[in-house]
């Protein structure tokens, strides 16, 4: 027989909590596993490489929908769009965005800081507020 894992040493060897386990096979994310005829679940070393995976990616900056898609295109290799180059890419976009958003926002603060507002109605009538130079 192979070998198989309980819940909590997939959870433990991959450093998720069960919950989180649970919930990832909740969204697809982890394939259900068979059971015990007690209903314990029962998952092949492998869990333990896609909840590792899943956790990288998390870290990357995917969401949980990214993450499915990544896993998705990781069995079917065959599309060259698809995979974690393409989807790093497209997050590294994403986020250089965010970041110039929020120095757009930072740079607003300061000149409201700068400017001595002490409210939003003061904000609003200042021109360095509002960007305007």
């Amino acid at each position: 027989m192979t070998e198989v894992l309980r819940t909590s040493q997939v959870a433990a060897a991959a450093g998720v909590n069960t919950q989180t386990l649970r919930y990832y096979e909740r969204r697809g994310l982890l394939a259900e596993p068979d059971r015990t005829t007690g209903g314990h679940r029962l998952y092949p070393p492998e869990a333990v490489t896609v909840l590792r995976v899943i956790k990288v990616a998390k870290r990357l900056g995917f969401t949980l929908d990214e993450v499915a898609d990544l896993l998705e295109a990781g069995r079917h290799r065959h599309r060259p769009d698809s995979g974690l180059r393409a989807g790093a890419q497209a997050k590294l976009a994403e986020v250089e965005e965010r970041i110039r958003d929020l120095q757009t926002i930072r740079a607003t603060l300061v000149d409201a800081l700068d400017a001595g507002c002490d409210d939003l109605a003061a904000c609003a009538s200042n021109d360095c507020c509002l960007g305007v130079a």
